[in-house]
């Protein structure tokens, strides 16, 4: 598997995963989280222009998956019901999808964003048992409940680790 930045030529098959990722939601009981239309390219073209949108293509050069890594801090984590494990600088994952045709996916992105930094949080929907169960198994501690902008809740978690 081979990490990259989001290219333009891109944006037809991320809305082709975005769409996989979306109907596995919908078949593993997650039904609510990614109704409508978001995900979608708006939101893939301002990660790229920010510089922070990545793409995971398989040993034939097929994207399979994609996802935001983003430093610095997260607005909408700034308050928590619960408590972060720390204060100190970190990097978020946002908007990870796979086309759902290769296996440890998650754990093969985790894996390139903590070589890059070591203390990482990112959020998840309550009905999202895969994703919460894969950042558990990650070694992610469950922090407490964040609120988005359009005022859903949702469930973060954070590890941290000396790089």
């Amino acid at each position: 598997m081979h990490i990259r930045p989001t290219e333009s030529r891109d944006l037809d098959r991320i809305d082709e995963i975005f769409a996989a990722a979306k109907r596995f939601m919908r078949r593993s009981g997650n039904l609510f989280q990614w109704s409508g239309t978001y995900p979608d390219r708006n939101a893939v073209l301002a990660d790229m222009e920010r510089g922070v949108s990545y793409v995971m293509e398989n040993g034939e050069g097929l994207l399979v998956a994609t996802f935001a890594f983003i430093p610095g801090e997260e607005p909408t984590y700034c308050e928590i019901k619960g408590a972060w494990l720390d204060d100190s600088p970190y990097c978020t994952i946002h908007r990870i999808a796979s086309d759902g045709s290769e296996r440890g996916v998650l754990n093969r992105c985790l894996d390139w964003c903590f070589t890059r930094c070591g203390n990482i949080r990112i959020d998840t929907h309550a009905d999202n048992r895969v994703m919460k169960n894969g950042l558990m198994d990650y070694g992610f501690t469950e922090c407490g409940i964040i609120r988005l902008t359009d005022g859903s809740d949702r469930i973060a978690f954070q590890k941290h680790v000396k790089i």
